[in-house]
């Protein structure tokens, strides 16, 4: 059993993190893990940060993650994805995310310069992270790029003591039909 297993997620509202959240929660679960969970959705629904905090583990006494102590941190976009590892992202921990760029606010007004893919890799080298890139050039939905996240993390056996078989069952808990066959797919 794992003593404690600390993840950090941030993506921008519309995203899926709320889904892709609650997904780890049910997988976790079903792999008899004890998990504990908080989401933050702050201003989701003008495309704000949408941030969620999950536990899993014997140890894991309360939902939310400190800074600098995520042993995994999950980003759904370029900017989210380089904030949340310096905010949160433990040294050697691991960073995944999906490399799409729904630009920030300031941004879009000039008062702060775009993200590069590379420096979110910098970013993870000076914290010796190891960094897991997603891009799936085949999408045909974007609101689909947390179920990419979720296969990406089944191939790298992450969080430990989820299995395939976890994450399946957990979406198949959430979506069913047309929608569940879907992201079966694109998750296999």
């Amino acid at each position: 059993m794992i003593d404690r297993y600390d993840i950090y997620m941030a993506g921008v509202g519309g995203q899926g993190i709320g889904l892709l959240a609650e997904v780890l929660v049910r997988a976790a679960d079903r792999a008899g893990l004890a998990v504990k969970g908080c989401d933050t959705h702050g201003l989701a629904q003008r495309g704000g940060v949408v941030t969620s905090h999950l536990r899993i583990g014997k140890a894991a006494h309360s939902p939310l993650v400190s800074p600098g102590a995520a042993d995994l941190v999950i980003g759904l976009e370029r900017h989210e994805a380089l904030r949340a590892a310096q905010g949160h992202l433990k040294e050697g921990g691991v960073l995944v995310w999906y490399d799409t760029v729904l630009q920030p606010l300031d941004v879009r007004l000039g008062a702060a310069r775009a993200v590069s893919a590379a420096a979110v890799e910098e970013e993870c080298g000076r914290r010796g992270a190891r960094a897991i890139l997603v891009l799936r050039e085949d999408l045909a939905d974007p609101r689909m790029q947390n179920v990419a996240i979720l296969a990406a993390l089944a191939e790298h056996k992450l969080p430990p003591g989820l299995g395939r078989e976890h994450i399946k069952a957990a979406l198949g808990d959430l979506m069913e039909g047309p929608a569940l066959e879907r992201n079966l797919a694109l998750f296999e």
